[in-house]
């Protein structure tokens, strides 16, 4: 019997700890891909109350301290941390007999550990790369950033193979890094839209009630209160909303901004029109994108949108900025409004619009929720990712390396 394929993923950030998209990524794309067959272990810092190895819905998963020593800043936490991820998992794969065929580390943060055991063990490496510095930060101005940067650069130049979730951010990353077009692999986000199916615990009706009054729309938007989300272009256009729609609009996510956004909301009087939530727990945030009548994902800078994404699935019709991955989950006046970039006007007209139009906002969900079920779900992901381990270990097998 033909041995099964064996995966090593390094991740900061796997559940309950969630910080942002590469989590729930690394979740389901291990989940699906066991599935499949393929026999993953994921390797990821600890977490409050999580078991340092539990099975997760068959993937292995392994939780390392990431506190064990004192770090005076984040880049020396993040130092440390792979010190401690590249011994626990060196332990791992020889308790294993060595037998993992390949490594796939999640962005530059498990860098250091993954680039490590690549040359421990001589197995080939790939890298996901969800962001990059250059893109967030639009530009490198700190020696932080300038160093964030270079690992990634180091970490996509060890990489056999460097995958991204849009077209968007291969060609993003090619620029960035100066990578060869042979090494870049395009493999799309994916969502769950079961667990929108299964969110039915509380008619909308009444959930909508604790946020909006009966006559009020419901604008949402989740993601992180910073510059290259554009949530301050939202709250620019939310005076030119109200002049048209009666709506509340719900922010949900946490960030360095929100001192300067409520002050901005406070300066309009719109105090009772503007609900700041913070963070939400996972059922929360499934029914506010159930009832939430438009999703607005203003970002500056999107690698790929997996908000939009996600609103997609619940059925909740979208608006979002013309730029990045965004531009390739949504089609204008099809799947979602695409308006433009750091223009409130622009994505007030669109929000309006499909506040404004009941049969416009149906169209929209409709087309959006299949061609989430066509192109973004996660076997189908999982299915393209495991012939990328394939077609690497065929070329690792007639390399020096083996």
């Amino acid at each position: 019997m033909k041995n099964k394929l064996s995966v090593m993923m390094f991740s900061w950030e796997y559940p309950p700890r969630v910080i942002g998209g590469i989590s729930p990524h690394v979740y389901f794309l291990s989940k699906s891909l066991a599935e499949i067959g393929v026999k993953v272990h994921v390797v990821t810092c600890d977490f409050p109350g999580a078991p340092s190895h539990e099975v997760v819905d068959g993937v292995e998963v392994y939780r390392v301290d990431s506190y064990r020593n004192p770090a005076p800043d984040f880049a020396t936490w993040v130092y440390l941390m792979n010190l401690n991820m590249q011994r626990e998992a060196a332990s791992i794969v020889n308790k294993l007999g060595g037998k993992i065929d390949v490594f796939h580390a999640h962005d530059w943060l498990v860098a250091t550990a993954g680039i490590g055991l690549k040359h421990v063990f001589r197995k080939p490496l790939l890298v996901t790369m969800h962001s990059t510095e250059i893109g967030r930060r639009d530009g490198l101005h700190t020696d932080t950033e300038k160093m964030i940067h270079e690992t990634e650069a180091w970490l996509t130049y060890e990489a056999w193979k460097v995958i991204c979730c849009s077209d968007y951010m291969v060609s993003h990353v090619k620029w960035a890094f100066g990578l060869p077009e042979d090494k870049l692999v395009m493999i799309p986000n994916g969502v769950n839209t079961h667990v929108y199916e299964s969110s039915e615990t509380e008619k909308c009706d009444s959930f909508r009630s604790k946020f909006a009054l009966l006559d009020e729309k419901i604008v949402l938007y989740v993601g992180r209160l910073v510059y290259e989300k554009g949530i301050h272009v939202l709250i620019n256009a939310v005076p030119k909303v109200l002049e048209k729609v009666n709506a509340k609009f719900i922010i949900v996510g946490s960030g360095y901004m929100k001192e300067q956004l409520l002050n901005i909301v406070r300066s309009m009087k719109l105090e009772h029109k503007v609900l700041f939530l913070g963070f939400v727990d996972d059922e929360t945030l499934l029914r506010l994108q159930k009832c939430a009548d438009v999703s607005v994902v203003p970002s500056l800078f999107e690698p790929f949108g997996i908000v939009a994404l996600e609103a997609m699935a619940a059925k909740s019709p979208v608006v979002v900025s013309d730029t990045g991955g965004l531009s390739e989950i949504v089609d204008h006046d099809a799947t979602g409004f695409k308006a433009y970039p750091n223009n409130p006007d622009s994505l007030a007209w669109g929000i309006i619009k499909l506040l404004l139009d009941e049969n416009y906002r149906k169209y929209m969900r409709e087309n959006a929720y299949g061609k989430v079920q066509e192109k973004y779900n996660w076997q189908k992901i999982a299915q393209q990712t495991k012939q990328i381990y394939k077609a690497v270990l065929g070329e690792y097998s007639k390399s020096f390396w083996a």
